[in-house]
C-alpha cells in the first residue's frame, strides 16, 4: 500500500513537472518579434536587437515608473552572452518591482525565467558601500545561434532629476528602438539629439514618443571614436508648468544653475581640519614655487586609496563629497573626495581651487546644449594659478582666470598633464554662479615625447648586442608608469622581453632598469640585450639587417581598404637615434632611401649616415591630436603604411 502511494505521488510530481515544462510559453509580443525576418549583416555580427523599448511614466509626487521591453536574436554562438536581462536601481530611491524573461530556442521550445533565476547584486563590488544595484537574469547558458531572448521589467524610483537619457543602440544592429515618456497634465518635455539628425517626438496628449528603426551595426575599428560618440541618443528634460513649480524635481536650464547647485554640495565639505592643515604645511615646507607646492599636494592626494562610497545618488547625495577632514583621517575616498581633499589642502596655502565635473572615458561625450550634472561620471580639480606657473594643462576661464587642470585620482598622470580620455572634452568648472563649461586642454606634441637612444654592436656572424635608453614624457610616461606599477617585477620583465623579442628574434634580455622620476614627470627605462643571428649572412659575403631593431611600442594598424568612422589620433612624438658599430671587414653596400613625410595630421622622417665605423640611423614621428574624417582615410592609411615600410627596410653590408 505504501509503495503504491509513493509511486502515485512520484507519478503526480513527474506529471506536474512535465506539465510545467510543456507549459512554458512566451508572451504574444515576444512570439511576434521572433517571427520577424533577420536582415543580412556582415558574417561577424553576433546578434540583432529586435526591440528595445522603455515606457517612462512621471508622477507629480516624484515617482517615476519605467516598463522595459527587450528582445534579441542570437546570430552566432559567440553572441550568447547578449541573452541577459539587466536592470539597475538605487536601493535608497527605487526598486525593480517585476522582471521576467523567456528564451525561444531555434527549435521552438520555450524556457521561462522568473524570481528563482533572478540575481540581485551590487553594481560595483569594488566599492566599499554603494546603493547602486542591479537585477539580472542570465540566459546565456541556454542560448545558442538562432535563439530569441526577451524580457520585461518594471522599475520604480524617486529622483530629484527631471531628465533622462536614451541610447537607441550600442554596437549591435537594432530593428526597433523606442523611448516613450508620459508626463502629468500640463508638463512639457524637451530633448537634445546627439550623434544623429534631430529626432523629434510624436506627441499625443502628455505622451512623447521617440523612435528609430533599422539601425545598422556599429563595427569596432582601430582608433575610432567611442561608441558613445557614434550611437544615436537623446537627452530628455521635463518641466512642470511655470505657474506650478514642482518641489519633487530639480530642473536646470543653464550650466550656471548646475554649477551653483553643485557648489552648494561641494564647498561646505572643503573645510580643513588642523591635522589636515599641518600635513599641507609639512608637504610644502621645502618648496618655493607655486607649481612645486601644487605638485607636492597632488602627489600626496593621488596616493590616497581609491574607495568609493555612493549614497543617495538619485537624490543628489552621490555628487556630494565626504568632508575633507574625514577623507584625510581615514585615508581613502573616491574621485570627488580626492578633489575635495586637495581643495582643502590648497586652501591652507591660500591657493583657490574648484571641483570640475567631467566625463571619463570619452572626450566627446559631454555636450554644451544640455545642461545636466548627469553628463558627468568623474570629478577632477581646477587650481587658480599665477602667471609664474607654466604648464601644458593651464587654461583660461573668462571670469576665473588661469586654471591648472589636474586629475587627483589618476595616479599615473602627474601635475602638468591630463589623461588622454579627458583632454579636449567639455568639463564644468563648479564655481557658483561663475561656473561654466570649459574645454579641457590638449597637451602639445612636444610634451608627449619618447626619446630613445640605442648603442649596438653587430658582429660578422650577425650577432647583436644592444643598450637602449628611453626617456618618456607626458602621455608616454603615464603609459609606461601604469604598465610598471600594475605588474609584478617578473611580469614586467616578461612584457619587456616580449617587446624586444618581437623585433629581435631569440633575444636574451640581460638588464631591465625602470626609473620613475615623479618630480620631472618622466619615466626612464634602460635595457640591455643580445640577439644571436640578428643579421642574415648570405654566401659569406653579405650581411643584411634592419636598423629599426625594436618597434615603437605604439603603432596604428590601419589595414582595411575602407572605413566607416573617423580616425582619432592622439598627441604623440617619438625620436630614436641608433649608433651601430659595423663589424670588422664589412662596409655598407646598400642603404634604404631616407624618408620624409609631412601631412596635416603628422610628420615622419628617417635618415642614415655612416661615420667613423658606425651606422647612425634616426627616425622621428610627430603625431598631432586630431580626428581625421572618413573621406581622408586613404591619406592617413597611406601615411602609416609608408612608416611601416620604412621601418622594415634593411641595410646591406658587404665584405671589403
Amino acid at each position: 500500500m505504501r509503495r503504491t502511494l509513493l509511486a502515485t505521488i512520484t507519478l503526480i510530481m513527474l506529471t506536474a513537472a512535465t506539465a510545467r515544462a510543456a507549459g512554458d510559453e512566451a508572451p504574444p509580443w515576444l512570439q511576434q518579434l521572433a517571427k520577424l525576418p533577420t536582415p543580412t549583416y556582415e558574417k561577424d555580427v553576433p546578434a540583432v536587437v529586435l526591440q528595445d523599448e522603455e515606457r517612462v511614466t512621471v508622477s507629480e509626487d516624484g515617482r517615476i515608473t519605467t516598463v522595459s521591453t527587450f528582445a534579441i536574436r542570437i546570430l552566432l554562438r559567440e553572441g550568447r552572452h547578449f541573452a541577459k536581462a539587466v536592470e539597475f536601481y538605487e536601493n535608497d530611491a527605487g526598486k525593480v518591482r517585476e522582471m521576467k524573461a523567456w528564451l525561444i530556442r531555434s527549435g521552438g521550445t520555450v524556457k521561462k525565467y522568473g524570481k528563482d533565476e533572478t540575481i540581485d547584486a551590487v553594481e560595483d563590488p569594488n566599492d566599499i558601500y554603494n546603493e547602486s544595484r542591479l537585477k539580472m537574469i542570465n540566459g546565456s547558458d541556454d542560448a545558442d545561434a538562432g535563439a530569441v531572448f526577451g524580457y520585461q521589467s518594471t522599475t520604480e524610483e524617486r529622483s530629484i532629476f527631471s531628465h533622462d537619457v536614451w541610447a537607441f543602440q550600442n554596437r549591435l544592429p537594432v530593428l526597433s528602438s523606442r523611448y516613450v515618456l508620459t508626463l502629468p497634465q500640463g508638463w512639457v518635455a524637451r530633448n537634445a539629439t546627439f550623434n544623429h539628425a534631430t529626432i523629434s517626438p510624436v506627441i499625443s496628449g502628455s505622451t512623447y514618443t521617440w523612435e528609430l528603426s533599422n539601425l545598422p551595426p556599429i563595427a569596432p575599428e582601430p582608433s575610432s571614436p567611442r561608441v558613445s560618440s557614434l550611437a544615436p541618443r537623446i537627452a530628455v528634460s521635463f518641466y512642470p508648468p511655470a505657474d506650478k513649480p514642482s518641489s519633487n524635481f530639480k530642473t536646470f536650464t543653464t550650466w550656471a544653475q548646475v554649477s551653483y547647485w553643485l557648489s552648494e554640495l561641494h564647498d561646505p565639505q572643503a573645510t580643513p581640519s588642523e591635522a589636515l592643515a599641518e600635513k599641507a604645511r609639512q608637504l610644502t615646507a621645502n618648496h618655493k614655487t607655486e607649481l612645486d607646492k601644487i605638485k607636492a599636494i597632488g602627489s600626496f592626494v593621488q596616493n590616497i586609496r581609491y574607495i568609493a562610497i555612493a549614497i543617495g545618488v538619485k537624490r543628489g547625495g552621490g555628487m556630494r563629497p565626504r568632508a575633507a577632514a574625514e577623507v584625510f583621517a581615514k585615508g581613502y575616498g573616491d574621485c570627488k573626495d580626492k578633489a575635495n581633499l586637495m581643495r582643502a589642502m590648497l586652501k591652507v596655502l591660500n591657493i583657490t581651487s574648484y571641483p570640475v565635473g567631467i566625463y571619463s572615458g570619452d572626450p566627446e561625450y559631454v555636450r554644451d546644449e544640455w545642461a545636466s550634472p548627469n553628463q558627468f561620471n568623474h570629478c577632477i580639480i581646477a587650481i587658480k594659478v599665477s602667471d609664474e606657473t607654466q604648464t601644458a594643462t593651464v587654461v583660461t576661464h573668462p571670469t576665473l582666470g588661469r586654471l591648472l587642470m589636474f586629475d587627483a585620482t589618476d595616479e599615473d598622470t602627474r601635475v602638468g598633464d591630463l589623461p588622454d580620455h579627458e583632454q579636449g572634452s567639455w568639463a564644468l568648472i563648479v564655481a557658483g554662479e561663475s561656473g561654466s563649461l570649459l574645454r579641457m586642454p590638449v597637451t602639445p606634441v612636444e610634451s608627449n615625447l619618447l626619446e630613445r637612444r640605442i648603442e649596438a654592436n653587430l658582429t660578422a656572424d650577425g650577432s647583436l648586442a644592444v643598450k637602449i635608453q628611453e626617456q618618456a614624457n607626458g602621455r608616454w610616461a603615464s603609459g609606461y608608469r601604469a604598465e610598471f606599477r600594475r605588474s609584478s617585477r617578473s611580469d614586467y620583465q616578461k612584457v619587456i622581453e616580449g617587446w624586444v623579442s618581437a623585433g629581435a628574434t631569440a633575444a636574451t634580455v640581460n638588464k631591465v632598469e625602470p626609473r620613475d622620476d615623479a618630480t620631472a614627470g618622466q619615466f626612464n627605462l634602460d635595457i640591455d640585450f643580445t640577439a644571436p643571428s640578428y643579421g642574415q649572412v648570405m654566401q659569406d659575403r653579405l650581411l643584411i639587417f634592419k636598423p629599426a631593431i625594436v618597434s615603437r611600442r605604439e603603432s596604428l594598424a590601419l589595414t582595411e581598404a575602407k572605413r566607416k568612422h573617423p580616425v582619432v589620433l592622439t598627441s604623440n612624438a617619438y625620436s630614436e637615434t641608433l649608433s651601430l658599430k659595423l663589424p670588422a671587414g664589412f662596409a655598407v653596400d646598400e642603404l634604404p632611401d631616407a624618408v620624409k613625410l609631412d601631412t596635416a595630421f603628422g610628420s615622419y622622417a628617417t635618415n642614415y649616415e655612416v661615420k667613423d665605423g658606425h651606422l647612425v640611423f634616426t627616425r622621428k614621428l610627430v603625431q598631432k591630436a586630431v580626428t581625421v574624417p572618413v573621406d581622408q582615410y586613404a591619406a592617413v592609411r597611406s601615411f602609416f603604411e609608408k612608416i611601416r615600410a620604412a621601418e622594415q627596410s634593411p641595410v646591406v653590408l658587404a665584405r671589403k
